[in-house]
């Protein structure tokens, strides 16, 4: 493989650090360039040239093909199972050559997401890796991932009650970093307690009873800020603990549909697709520990969440818990959200009041 060889992917949360270490690991004589981060100019140059009615994700991927191609970016990476996200690369790639670019697509997606097929794909493109050095290059990334998470869960739930919030922002700055040069499961794991470490000497002004809210939803609009609105920070901001259990590790954790259907605990009957069921025992889950209330993310149109969102509205009704499910396209404005967050906020609390005088 010439050394020219740039090898791009789409951009998802702080994933495109362990990510991008893999291929640096298994394709050594390439360039790895992840994505730039998500502008409103990314957003509306892949909505030009993406079906009118796709979800978000699509339209996301696409502004990153386009603006990566046009930095030099020669062969691009999709993946993915689960709902129509797994079948987004052939029309991606598709719709690139039709605009006259001729990347190299490789598209590892839904069965070609087998170790076999992904040894025989990086062979391809010049690996010198055996097929051992890549399993272990692949377990490393999974511990950093592992590892991405756990920290990011202590950073999420402790951002509102910081002194100072720009010091967890800088020792999570300083894992990214860190991570991206830990190149063996015993050194990440070294890293992990050392920041482990480092966030619980940062001061906390942590209140008796703070209003708790868990987040749950599709996959990408949950785990990607720009998508979102950046709505853990504005949560945060406002003096809310915020939780989420969806996370890669979360994706790639051992677990079955009819284990799922079981924690359903009634509310959902049938896998309902994607992480659709996820969500819907996430809820309950977060309504039995007492939380004051969940938000559901979701791409316009992301059918799973939508066939969720019934149960879920049982969950909230039995348990006295408001749900507030909000669904963000490429051109969703921060006002908007902002005034149905206040809102949610209000019904959170005036719960509480309601509690209160009962229990009084």
């Amino acid at each position: 493989m010439s050394k020219q060889t740039i090898i791009s992917f789409p951009h998802m949360g702080d994933y495109h650090v362990p990510i991008g270490g893999f291929f640096r690991s298994v394709l050594p004589d390439a360039e790895v360039r992840s994505a730039p981060a998500i502008t409103k100019q990314t957003a509306a140059l892949g909505e030009r040239h993406s079906p009118d009615f796709i979800c978000a994700p699509f339209k996301y991927n696409m502004g990153n093909f386009l603006e990566t191609l046009e930095d030099g970016a020669t062969v691009l990476l999709q993946t993915g199972t689960g709902c129509r996200y797994g079948y987004y690369g052939e029309l991606q790639g598709q719709i690139l050559r039709d605009l006259g670019y001729d990347p190299t697509f490789l598209c590892l997606s839904r069965g070609r997401v087998r170790p076999d097929r992904v040894y025989r794909a990086l062979r391809g493109l010049g690996s010198p890796r055996s097929f051992p050095q890549m399993v272990h290059a692949f377990w490393v990334t999974m511990e950093q991932i592992r590892g991405m998470d756990q920290v990011g869960r202590t950073v999420r739930e402790n951002l509102a009650f910081a002194r100072n919030p720009a010091d967890l922002r800088e020792v999570y700055g300083r894992f990214l970093d860190g991570l991206s040069h830990a190149d063996s499961i015993s050194k990440v794991r070294r890293l992990i307690g050392e920041t482990k470490g480092q966030l619980r000497k940062i001061s906390l002004d942590l209140p008796t009873h703070p209003l708790r809210v868990g987040i749950v939803g599709d996959l990408y609009t949950v785990m990607e800020p720009f998508s979102n609105a950046d709505i853990e920070r504005k949560l945060a901001e406002r003096g809310i603990l915020v939780s989420r259990e969806m996370s890669v590790s979360f994706l790639l954790s051992p677990r079955s549909d009819r284990q799922a259907v079981r924690r359903a605990g009634g509310y959902a009957r049938h896998h309902i697709g994607a992480n659709g069921l996820d969500s819907v025992v996430q809820t309950l889950e977060y309504a039995k520990a007492g939380y004051d209330g969940v938000l559901h993310l979701k791409a316009f149109g992301c059918t799973p969440e939508l066939n969720a969102a019934p149960a879920m509205g049982n969950i909230g009704r039995d348990y006295e818990m408001p749900i507030l499910s909000m669904s963000f396209d490429t051109h969703q404005g921060d006002t908007g959200v902002d005034t149905r967050l206040e809102a949610f906020m209000d019904m959170m609390e005036m719960k509480r009041r309601v509690q209160s005088g009962r229990s009084v």
